[in-house]
């Protein structure tokens, strides 16, 4: 196991190599660069990807002459210039990437073009919410969906299992992003129901609370984002739980117990739960990875939580290379590292699985 751990290490370098040159090359063809946006700012236009959008003739004609940047039309060239030094953009490509890979292996993110602060202050800064969503979602999920794939598997084709099933098809089918609309219009909005908040993890005098009072004041604000998160992983969850002991149920050895004359509770908890629930377990880490970063860009802006979906939004608009480049990096590690994680939770599970042997 020792060297099957050392060579998934190892290829985590060329993976994050390949991951940051792929960005890193997408990003100089991308029109609205942080210049571009300055300049927008100067003039009082505001952002350039408005103008880009919907840009007229006619403004297009009030910029002026030519220049090298989209936006930075009729600007001094001396202006122009003194941004691409700040920004580094006066050396050559190659030479920025291996100077920013060199800054990353050391852990050194630099700091926000539009912040004024340290990359990694600033994720650290936003990480409770991400980790609000993600934690609670998959908590639940899980709390709620291997109960519920459990009773499926034992009671396929009853009733229990045809309704359940219409209702899991429906939580399945209904984007994330809707649910938290529809939750929002009937529970925060104020047009049907406003029972819960509209904004924020905390309330304004969160500090002057009780403990007890902290506690209610942050479930009755996580309340909404968290159902929101939860819904389609749970119901994937659900189906995979069921389907999994309905494979395991049918096999040779569930049959050889219950011909011992094991009870059926027996067999279910002693023989199939733990090959059946390998899967489930096991895929914990990627599963919260999953809801930890997948669905928390949309579901922090409708609830105008400042998490990391939000920040890479942001980034992004903002074309703020160095917060977008090193949340990439960061989650990128995350996500390799969390790969190999999920292969220890087989082998912690069932400790009979040998990756060294499947892999030579």
């Amino acid at each position: 196991m020792g060297a099957y751990i050392l060579r998934r290490l190892l290829l985590i370098i060329p993976t994050l190599i390949g991951i940051m040159v792929v960005n890193f090359t997408l990003t100089q063809f991308v029109p609205g660069g942080p210049i571009e946006q300055i300049a927008a700012q100067v003039r009082g236009e505001g952002d350039v990807l408005g103008n880009l959008a919907g840009a007229t003739a006619d403004s297009a004609e009030q910029l002026g002459g030519d220049a090298g940047y989209e936006g930075a039309r009729g600007l001094p060239p001396e202006f122009i210039a003194q941004l691409e030094k700040e920004f580094g953009f006066d050396k050559p490509p190659v030479e920025r990437f291996f100077s920013m890979m060199w800054n990353y292996i050391r852990f050194d993110f630099g700091t926000s073009w539009f912040r004024s602060i340290s990359v990694m202050d600033l994720v650290v800064e936003k990480m409770p919410v991400s980790i609000t969503l993600g934690l609670w979602s998959t908590l639940i999920a899980y709390v709620i969906s291997i109960p519920l794939g459990i009773r499926k598997a034992v009671r396929d084709g009853s009733r229990f299992d045809t309704w359940t099933s219409g209702v899991i098809i429906m939580a399945y089918a209904i984007p994330a992003f809707l649910f938290a609309v529809i939750l929002m219009v009937l529970f925060a909005g104020g047009s049907y129901w406003q029972i819960f908040p509209l904004r924020g993890l905390t309330s304004d005098n969160f500090a002057d609370l009780s403990v007890w009072g902290k506690v209610k004041d942050y479930a009755w604000h996580a309340a909404l984002p968290v159902i929101a998160a939860t819904i389609s992983s749970f119901a994937t969850l659900t189906l995979l739980t069921k389907n999994s002991f309905l494979d395991e149920i049918n096999k040779q050895y569930v049959m050889t117990a219950r011909a011992k004359g094991l009870t059926e509770r027996r067999v279910l908890y002693g023989h199939v739960f733990r090959n059946a629930m390998l899967i489930v377990i096991a895929g914990f880490p990627a599963m919260f990875l999953g809801v930890f970063f997948g669905s928390s860009i949309l579901i922090e802006t409708i609830f105008s939580l400042d998490g990391l979906g939000r920040l890479g939004f942001e980034a992004a608009v903002q074309r703020d290379y160095p917060v977008i480049f090193g949340t990439l990096y960061v989650f990128g590690l995350m996500s390799l590292v969390v790969g190999i994680l999920s292969d220890l939770m087989y082998v912690f599970v069932d400790p009979r699985i040998d990756f060294e042997k499947r892999a030579g």
